[in-house]
């Protein structure tokens, strides 16, 4: 190329740079000129060094042969790069590698697996030693808030691999320190590690889910040892608000369970209680503006670590808290009551139901429409009219049992019952009053509050709708089968006469007292065709109807008593699931734990030959015959959220010949159990009697 315009003088083309807008060439002069730069050909000395099972080996005869410090120090060099460790594990497939976007990582976790696991080998243990030295003095010490561009994210994915991080020896200088380090993250790149993180598969996230689990409970177990507690604090601070990162993520993707975040060793490690009272001290000071001090760590603003059983101890506590106010109220007003001697206005520290067995639901109305919102939340005691018997808490199980009998009775049709799923949903008319939904809500506060399970047979909507979230159609496909199945299966259809096909419009058949009648989803949904374009829209709207608006009064009346007993932050903290196993018990059945928490009275003891053939017989049972059991035994066949120590099972001896039937004082979950002297005759009278028994729900 000539110099200038006219010129004659050659020159020869060095390198060619662009860019952007800008261009420029490197040039030489023609006699002194240089060989222009080859780019087929690779000089590594210009690249920086990928790491691979090649390298690896490489650098062990390195580590291995040359001892002096620079072979190691140029190993160590490329170990400590964060670029080395970005550029290196590219996913080849499908050149995946080339579309690394805030959505796509490109590289491959498998190859780094496979690197990591070579490493782990006892012939690469001096290479491991650089290696993890690396990782502790440089590279995640060395890692930006603000990283230069979505490739050299990377690392954050890389390093959670490295299997030491799961070694409690390396908790202070690697595993924690990473989490600080992604929590200093600016907004921007923590979404993109959001995004990949929602990317991964479910293996990878469980891991890294486990790793801070476990360094939760290390923390926990060895806090005592930590010589700064302002580090303990940081620590497992970092911790716990990476496991929140991962939760929400984990919310939006379902990578896992929401019980997998439980943390069970909680709750023997951290005095809950008085966890909770900080943390309720904790909340009010942030609603009137105070500043809450930075080492005042709870965890219950970490709700999802904590499993069913630590929970109810939250509540346990709530309701201690509540009660103990409603209490020291009543306690006050009496002292004042005695000193201007108006001592029958005194008030009593119970929440007392005096009821008729032949007016209960009338009763029941009149007794909790006289008492305030905070007797509600003092321990229940009831007293049937005309009888004697004292409340330790049978009498007030027997109380919910019978009151939500009647109230369920389907001539009031407060409810359907769906035979598909034998599940109870709001009716879509009704002509009771609302107080009688509102009654209904405020037994299940009460159950809750004084810890009796009943056997109420509402799908998990229910639960959710009292949590804010939204049900859907899987709700739907759980009260409704057949409903679910046929949204589903329009959801999934493929031809393209699906108006032919399902001749739909945006209405809703319904059959109220035998009449049958077409209810609009949207406003003039009766000339909206379901097309292709507009089904989810009508999926959507069914689901709506069926759970918010053709309900909604009713609804509102129940979950108006329910929150009048039950409402306030402690509700914050559970899961739907988990406040519904609290007002009906789960299904996590323990049988031996039911035999060695099981008492005996009368002439019978755990070594008495009738009461040994009971638990022969009854273990031998196939799993629905013990559950009739429970269900004749308690009037559920499900048991109390924290275990089946919890329901304290009674068998007496009676003076009743073999002819005579075992008996179930349900209300104190007592068995009469005559004597019998054969296994076969015992067998046969238990299974009579379990199989005929009626029990209390309508379902």
């Amino acid at each position: 190329v000539s110099a200038t315009a006219g010129s004659l003088t050659p020159h020869v083309v060095k390198r060619i740079f662009s860019g952007g807008d800008q261009t420029f060439v490197v040039c030489t002069k023609y006699e002194n000129s240089l060989p222009a730069d080859d780019f087929r050909s690779i000089n590594q000395a210009n690249y920086t060094n990928l790491i691979s099972c090649e390298t690896v080996e490489l650098w062990q005869q390195k580590v291995l042969e040359h001892s002096h410090s620079n072979s190691i120090n140029a190993v160590l060099q490329s170990l400590a790069s964060s670029a080395c460790w970005n550029g290196s594990f590219l996913e080849r497939r499908d050149d995946e590698h080339f579309r690394t976007s805030p959505k796509i990582p490109g590289i491959s976790l498998g190859s780094i697996r496979l690197l990591f696991e070579k490493l782990m080998n006892a012939e690469h243990a001096r290479l491991l030693e650089q290696v993890l030295k690396s990782f502790e003095s440089f590279v995640i010490p060395q890692l930006s808030s603000c990283p230069p561009d979505v490739e050299a994210m990377r690392i954050y994915l890389i390093l959670p691999e490295f299997p030491l991080l799961q070694d409690s020896k390396y908790y202070i200088t690697l595993t924690l320190p990473l989490a600080m380090a992604i929590l200093r993250l600016d907004a921007n790149p923590s979404k993109v590690l959001d995004n990949w993180w929602s990317q991964v598969c479910p293996s990878y996230f469980f891991k890294l889910v486990a790793l801070y689990k476990g360094a939760v409970v290390y923390l926990l177990s060895g806090r005592k040892t930590l010589l700064i507690p302002v580090l303990f604090t940081s620590y497992i601070t970092a911790a716990l608000r990476l496991l929140e990162k991962l939760h929400k993520v984990n919310v939006k993707v379902k990578h896992l369970d929401y019980d997998e975040f439980y943390i069970p060793e909680i709750s023997s490690l951290v005095n809950i209680e008085e966890d909770y009272v900080l943390w309720v001290i904790n909340q009010a000071r942030e609603q009137r503006g105070s500043s809450v001090t930075q080492d005042s760590l709870t965890f219950c603003s970490y709700p999802f670590i904590f499993d069913a059983q630590a929970k109810t101890k939250m509540l346990q506590t709530d309701a201690e808290l509540q009660m103990q106010v409603a209490i020291n109220e009543a306690s006050l007003q009496n002292i004042f009551m005695l000193l201007t001697l108006e001592p029958l206005l005194a008030r009593n520290p119970f929440l007392v139901l005096h009821v008729r067995r032949n007016n209960l639901v009338g009763d029941a109305l009149r007794e909790l429409s006289i008492h305030s919102d905070v007797d509600l939340k003092k321990p229940l005691k009831v007293t049937f009219d005309g009888e004697e018997a004292v409340d330790d808490g049978g009498v007030t199980k027997e109380f919910f049992l019978l009151l939500l009998k009647e109230l369920l009775n389907p001539v009031y049709g407060m409810f359907s019952c769906y035979p598909d799923s034998n599940l109870l949903w709001f009716s879509d008319v009704c002509v009771v009053e609302h107080n009688w939904f509102r009654l209904i809500g405020i037994v299940c506060g009460l159950a809750i509050y004084n810890f009796t399970v009943v056997d109420l047979h509402f799908p998990l909507a229910l639960y959710k709708k009292l949590l804010n979230v939204m049900p859907g159609l899987e709700d739907l496909k759980e009260l409704s089968p057949t409903e679910g199945r046929s949204l589903q299966q329009l959801l999934d259809y493929d031809g393209e006469d699906l108006e032919d096909t399902f001749c739909l419009n945006f209405t809703i058949c319904r059959e109220n007292f035998g009449v049958t009648e077409m209810k609009m989803l949207v406003p003039g949904g009766d000339k909206i065709t379901v097309t292709k374009e507009n089904r989810q829209e009508f999926v959507d709207a069914y689901v709506n109807y069926i759970f918010n608006l053709s309900v909604c009064e009713w609804y509102e009346a129940f979950s108006e008593g329910f929150l009048k007993v039950c409402g306030g932050k402690v509700l914050e903290l559970f899961q739907p699931s988990e406040l519904q196993a609290m007002v009906i018990g789960n299904c996590n059945y323990n049988w031996q734990e039911l035999e060695e928490s099981a008492t005996y009275k009368g002439d019978y003891t755990a070594d008495h030959p009738t009461v040994k053939m009971f638990w022969e017989t009854f273990h031998e049972f196939p799993l629905e015959k013990k559950k009739k059991f429970l269900l004749f035994l308690t009037g559920s066949d499900r048991i109390p959220i924290y275990g089946m120590r919890s329901l304290c099972l009674i068998i007496q001896s009676t003076a009743g010949g073999e002819q005579h039937l075992p008996v179930a004082h349900t209300c104190y979950n007592l068995l009469d159990l005559p004597k019998y002297s054969r296994k076969e005759t015992l067998e046969a009278r238990l299974t009579q009697a379990i199989d005929h028994y009626e029990g209390f729900s309508l379902a």
